[in-house]
């Protein structure tokens, strides 16, 4: 083997699941001068696994600023004896060790962050005045070498997003205001399902999205339904949608419930969100829901057998046929 094929061959490919709390970043994909969850979480990695060079992180959906993450999943390409160094004298796996060594220094810097300005960012995040010891707002849960052929990003089958809403005074909760939209009036719930019907399927949903370059708007919304969850369950008194795609475009989960919330708040008819779908552009009525009210709580993948299958069929650039 040549040099170039000897270094890939010694590389090993790590699965990362962590969640985050949105409140504080800039949103997933690093930017200059901004927190985001990427770059803490690239720097951590460099630190913990002694890098030479920076961690490369591909993560499953990049969420915007302020969007939270119950169930996130990233991969990265690392030399295999730094995999293997992680325990040191330890009995611990490497996948475990290394969770254990990320908590602290994702821990120090949270609480860095809070009391004046984290590395590499040009000021601190807004309300951050006091952290639990030990806490931080990102979590990696689980660490393991990915099947062959696994990617984070084309390798998913699909991703599962949560909109949360209070609409009424008793559904209010001030420990969760940065995770629920407050909406001033009660929300029609029947409407707004009857409005997502026709959003299903696979569409060019350039309308609710935010284009970007050179990428295809052609989705397939396999669920958007609400629900007003009853009492006893997770939720109690909030309006919830349930928002499951194969892909999602930039900002298409707000749009989509931006025009969801006109319908239910009685400025639209069911009919309208449809509409706007059809037309195939960017709608200038459709307002993109905030981002704190959305969490993206599952990524599903195939067996271990299909990822590599399923990652290639997802590289390929979709159209939809000539109607």
């Amino acid at each position: 083997m040549n040099g170039v094929d000897d270094a890939a061959a010694d590389l090993v490919r790590i699965r990362l699941d962590l969640a985050y709390d949105g409140t504080g970043f800039s949103g997933w994909a690093t930017q200059p001068g901004r927190r985001t969850v990427q770059a803490v979480l690239e720097q951590s990695l460099s630190t913990v696994l002694r890098l030479p060079e920076s961690a490369r992180l591909t993560v499953a959906g990049r969420t915007d600023a302020g969007v939270h993450a119950r169930s996130q999943v990233t991969h990265l390409d690392i030399p295999r004896a730094a995999w293997q160094s992680v325990p040191g004298r330890s009995a611990l796996t490497p996948g475990d060790s290394l969770v254990a060594r990320l908590s602290g220094v994702l821990a120090q810097e949270y609480s860095a962050m809070v009391g004046g300005v984290a590395p590499g960012a040009t000021a601190a995040a807004p309300g951050l005045t006091q952290v639990p010891r030990g806490a931080s707002d990102v979590v990696v849960y689980q660490a393991t070498e990915a099947p062959a052929g696994f990617d984070a990003r084309f390798s998913a089958l699909w991703r599962r997003y949560r909109y949360r809403i209070a609409d009424t005074p008793q559904a209010l909760d001030p420990v969760r205001r940065c995770a629920v939209l407050t909406h001033r009036q009660p929300l029609d719930v029947a409407a707004m399902n009857a409005a997502a019907v026709g959003l299903l399927g696979e569409h060019d949903f350039a309308a609710y999205c935010k284009p970007r370059e050179g990428a295809t708007t052609v989705r397939e919304l396999l669920d958007l339904r609400w629900r007003r969850v009853p009492a006893g369950e997770p939720d109690a008194g909030l309006v919830v949608a349930e928002v499951r795609a194969d892909a999602f475009c930039h900002s298409m989960v707000r749009g989509l419930v931006g025009a969801s919330l006109a319908v239910g708040a009685g400025r639209r008819d069911v009919a309208w969100p449809s509409q706007v779908l059809q037309g195939g552009k960017r709608h200038h009525a459709v307002t993109v829901a905030p981002a704190h009210g959305l969490t993206l709580e599952e990524v599903r993948y195939p067996p271990d057998a299909e990822v590599a299958a399923r990652a290639a069929a997802a590289r390929t650039l979709r159209e939809l046929p000539p109607r």
